[in-house]
């Protein structure tokens, strides 16, 4: 027998638009994030990312449309719903004047599931010093400290926006094996939006496409690497312009060879590249950068 609450989305969007003057930051989005995993949320910059994550957290009230945390609306039952919510912003605003010990002693009061151990364990992981006050701290380890207080109440869902923004490589390190320790302990959800995709693709499930605040695709990670193929044709004679090919999202190259970007089945793809005359010479699955750019120009 299926688990109906399993098989319930951590987080429902259902044709949410918000406008901020003349400007749509979200517009018509319908989204839903399961229980458990990783879900990346990538786009450029100006793409609706933190609109989007603000009403997940109750911060903003969709203008039309529904939106639901834990089946619950955020904004009416933010008790409810933030309490098993752990959150680090891309400004990981801390007060400065504290020092990390206090911080922590500070955050438990408003969680009742703070698991002290595991905050002291993850102190010792990312090398905080408790007397350390937060504004002598660097920016990597306000990072480590803003994701250590969003951690140590082993929330139900774990949401950063853009964690690793402007971080060394062994900070962002420290996140990702923290997302990953979250995820494989008892089943949690990570929203994890980021304009960093070879950091979404080494760690999400589930990937959303968001550009000028609509959804262009959701799929699961391999579903989207499985319907997409790169693809270098070679034709007997230069083309002076781009091939036509079914399920083509971008192409470029010259001459008598051309790499393209297709959405679609494999072998319907080379059926139709014999059926204009090319040599398929390689294919390779693309990264998750080449079908985010292909996706956004297309």
């Amino acid at each position: 027998m299926i688990d109906s609450v399993s098989q319930t989305p951590i987080v429902e969007f259902g044709g949410v638009t918000r406008k901020f003057g003349d400007k749509t930051a979200l517009d018509n989005v319908s989204l839903a994030i399961p229980r458990g995993g990783v879900f990346g949320l990538i786009g450029g910059n100006g793409a609706g990312k933190t609109t989007l994550i603000k009403h997940v957290l109750g911060l903003l009230r969709a203008q039309t449309g529904v939106v639901k945390l834990f089946s619950l609306d955020p904004v009416q039952h933010p008790v409810e719903t933030l309490s098993r919510v752990g959150y680090l912003s891309e400004d990981r605003d801390l007060p400065d004047w504290m020092r990390v010990g206090e911080l922590l002693r500070y955050t438990q009061a408003f969680y009742p599931n703070w698991d002290e151990a595991y905050a002291e364990e993850l102190r010792q992981a990312f090398e905080l010093d408790r007397n350390a006050v937060l504004k002598t701290l660097s920016r990597g380890q306000r990072a480590r400290a803003g994701l250590l207080v969003a951690l140590a109440h082993r929330p139900d869902l774990l949401v950063l926006d853009e964690p690793s923004s402007g971080l060394d490589p062994v900070v962002r390190r420290d996140i990702l094996g923290a997302i990953i320790r979250t995820i494989a302990d008892e089943g949690r959800t990570v929203l994890f939006s980021s304009h960093l995709l070879d950091e979404v693709e080494r760690v999400a499930d589930r990937v959303a496409i968001l550009h000028e605040g609509r959804i262009l695709l959701s799929a699961a990670m391999d579903q989207l690497k499985e319907t997409h193929l790169r693809l270098t044709l070679r034709f007997p004679h230069a083309l002076d312009r781009p091939p036509s090919l079914l399920g083509m999202l971008s192409c470029e190259g010259a001459g008598a060879e051309w790499t393209c970007l297709c959405n679609g089945d494999g072998e319907q793809l080379r059926r139709a590249a014999d059926a204009i005359g090319a040599t398929v010479v390689d294919q390779a699955t693309p990264t998750l950068d080449e079908i985010f750019i292909s996706r956004v120009l297309a």
